[in-house]
């Protein structure tokens, strides 16, 4: 089944890492990643689509635009697909949509929203290497040679580099009309995974990934209803978030170690002394917010 609705903390766990042993290693090497949403009917749509108007004129227009404007900012590397995964990082609108490796980190973005509490929430899993094996032939053997299973900027940086090189034409600088041609050639949208470059702590704290669907227009949960074995799409119920909540609190994964820095920090004080109810707590031991809890209840 690609849908499963858990109903407590542990088989949540179940779940999340019950396909993880990798055979042929004789590992536990999970081959999914991870996306937490606090609100299980919402669509995986990009920040670019969400901005609306015609993706592709959009995007060329944005990644310019920032390129020129932050390059005072210490950037390293002036790469195309550099730009793009940074650019996603900071909150620009693009065509990537954020994951992690981690499930502890997809159950931390399915409850950091306190407002959707009352809402179902989900966390969303994709077998990469299945997915990898619906990629068009010239990808899947770059990922052969490189002996990877996730692209990196540099890997799409030299693929787009030898394609533009093999049409000589006037395109702009940052662009994405060889996965028009890879698409046109596989008669269908393909999803590729890229490894973000570790610029900050944020980043590799929330074992980041970012997907990239050809099509830039499609929603990906519905590319993803086309790939039945594909993925799975957990259920958190609404009445199990404060449970998970609290449990990923004492396991330290909260906003201090995700976001590093005094806002990070901040958002993850303020949740540990708010009551269900919204009340702060006074306690300031487990077992003071306990007795404060069942006052409340």
């Amino acid at each position: 089944m690609n849908e499963i609705r858990v109903t407590s903390w542990p088989e949540l766990h179940e779940v999340l890492y019950g396909e993880a042993w990798n055979t042929r290693l004789g590992r536990f090497r999970s081959p999914f990643v991870f996306r937490g949403q606090g609100q299980a009917e919402a669509k995986l749509t990009t920040t670019l689509q969400r901005l609306g108007g015609e993706t592709r004129v959009v995007e060329r227009h944005l990644l310019r635009n920032f390129r020129k404007y932050a390059y005072s900012s210490g950037m390293e590397r002036d790469l195309s697909w550099y730009w793009l995964a940074v650019g996603q990082h900071h909150g620009l609108p693009t065509r990537l949509l954020d994951w992690t490796s981690s499930p502890l980190v997809a159950m931390h973005f399915a409850t950091a929203d306190e407002e959707t509490y009352d809402q179902d929430g989900v966390i969303w899993m994709v077998n990469f290497i299945q997915t990898n094996g619906a990629l068009p032939t010239p990808l899947g053997t770059l990922l052969e040679q490189e002996g990877a299973d996730v692209f990196t900027v540099d890997m799409l940086t030299t693929f787009s580099r030898q394609h533009q090189a093999s049409e000589p034409d006037q395109r702009p600088t940052f662009d994405l009309g060889w996965l028009e041609d890879l698409e046109r050639e596989a008669e269908h949208p393909f999803l590729l995974f890229l490894e973000p470059p570790s610029i900050d702590e944020r980043i590799v704290q929330q074992a980041a990934l970012f997907s990239l669907l050809s099509d830039p227009d499609a929603a990906l949960d519905d590319w993803l209803v086309q790939h039945p074995g594909t993925y799975r799409k957990i259920i958190l119920p609404a009445g199990l978030k404060w449970e998970v909540r609290d449990k990923l609190d004492q396991s330290n994964i909260t906003e201090r170690t995700l976001f590093p820095g005094l806002g990070g920090l901040s958002q993850s004080l303020r949740r540990y002394y708010r009551g269900r109810q919204g009340q702060a707590l006074s306690g300031d031991t487990p077992e003071e917010q306990k007795e404060e809890l069942d006052r409340q209840t």
